[in-house]
């Protein structure tokens, strides 16, 4: 058997804590920024974990369980 792949895309955007938490980035910080108030884009720069109901489908993704 070949061996699981992860995919390119998950690990490129997820990270795992120290705690194993899944840690992400927040959409929508690209571009059109002149529309978006200063405090939703100091809110957008920072990380935050992913819900605990999607954890299960990005470790999948990532092949940890």
């Amino acid at each position: 058997m070949p061996k699981m792949k992860t995919k390119s895309s998950a690990k490129k955007r997820f990270q795992i804590t120290g705690t194993g938490k899944i840690k992400r980035k927040h959409a929508f910080k690209s571009h059109i920024l002149t529309k978006k108030s200063k405090k939703r884009k100091l809110k957008l720069t920072h990380s935050t974990l992913v819900h605990p109901a999607d954890e299960m489908n990005v470790l999948k993704q990532l092949r940890l369980k």
